[in-house]
């Protein structure tokens, strides 16, 4: 059962431990107004660090209770309608407009209709977190918590919990993206127009991703390369038609659009795309023996896996064992990548 919590001096905070609240505490005190624009604050340290005490208390539940979040708050929760520029509070739901760096495409309805159904129920404990919009005021951008404000409108709530923090774009982008992928429901597509926006927009490395969202290098790149598909195939794996692995082997083929829609009308696996592609391929250069390509041995694969995370790029093994013989080849898409494969083979 939890302890009726003491007095505090200062701002609130929940005690989850006592260590935990003052190493808060003293990081809170030591951070700056406005964020720090370089990659080495370590942005990717996720939400509960950078909603702070505020974010902390709310999932708990602490911070909003005896609050009427289960469709009966008022939109004039925010006294005297001008709200806090940081911390938590509750804003009028109409004063909150999505923002630029959410990174799904579309909403599954019956989902958002499920959340709507436990908010009237049971009220909407944890917080959203958003920004106030720069030049207005009472408006503010939503970053983190797009879902639950979605499904918060369709239980006719008028005013929603949220944390305000006063932060710089990329963190934005950064925080949007790492809610999401953490919640795992993102398609591939949708993760990798995320990773493609931190890179063109902040000039993030692989590298640099791997290490603040917490995904191997070779994963990353390999989502990257779902961005050069037609939007036709792209969208099929964003509503679930297709998957990563039945769209992966149609990258670069000239007939992508075309087998992408057998694919999904015959409901072919991944490994059958694979053969399908291959058949193809062997048709251009030459009839292959019965028309079916050679399946590749657990070994080759096996060996696949292990080049393609040690270099986070595309290889593909060919071995004819009755020959003896074969190929391989990586498949790159810039000089840099490039590069980092010769300097891997020339130092070793």
């Amino acid at each position: 059962m939890a302890k009726t919590p003491a007095p505090r001096k200062g701002p609130a905070s929940p005690a989850t431990s006592t260590a935990k609240g003052k190493a808060q505490a003293k990081s809170s005190a030591k951070k700056p107004a406005a964020p720090s624009s370089g990659k080495a604050r370590g942005l990717g340290r996720g939400l509960s660090s950078l909603l702070g005490d505020a974010g902390i208390a709310a999932t708990t539940g602490t911070a909003l209770a005896g609050t009427a979040l289960a469709g009966t708050a008022s939109a004039g929760a925010v006294p005297g309608g001008a709200p806090v520029q940081s911390g938590l509070t509750e804003l009028p739901i109409e004063w909150i407009n999505s923002g630029p760096w959410q990174p799904r495409r579309r909403f599954d309805t019956a989902s958002l209709s499920e959340l709507a159904e436990s908010i009237r129920s049971k009220g909407l404990v944890q917080p959203i977190l958003v920004r106030p919009r720069a030049g207005t005021s009472n408006r503010y951008e939503l970053i983190a918590g797009e879902r639950r404000w979605r499904a918060a409108q369709m239980a006719q709530l008028h005013a929603i919990p949220a944390i305000i923090r006063n932060l710089e774009d990329e963190e934005a982008y950064e925080l949007a993206l790492i809610e999401n992928i953490q919640r795992a429901d993102l398609s591939a597509v949708e993760e990798a127009e995320g990773y493609r926006q931190l890179i063109d927009s902040f000039g993030y490395t692989q590298e640099q991703l791997s290490e603040i969202i917490g995904k191997s290098r070779s994963h990353i790149a390999n989502l990257l390369r779902l961005l050069s598909l037609p939007r036709e195939v792209s969208d099929m794996v964003v509503d679930g038609t297709l998957t990563m692995g039945q769209v992966r082997p149609l990258i670069g083929n000239g007939e992508c659009v075309a087998l992408a829609r057998e694919v999904a009308k015959k409901g072919l696996s991944a490994r059958q795309v694979e053969a399908m592609v291959a058949r193809g391929r062997s048709g251009a250069g030459g009839p292959s023996k019965a028309g079916v390509p050679r399946e590749k041995s657990p070994d080759i694969k096996a060996i696949e896996v292990m080049l393609e995370t040690k270099m986070g790029l595309r290889v593909d093994i060919d071995w004819n064992e009755q020959a003896g013989s074969g190929r391989m080849s990586v498949s790159f898409k810039t000089l840099e990548q490039f590069e980092a494969v010769m300097k891997k083979l020339v130092t070793n």
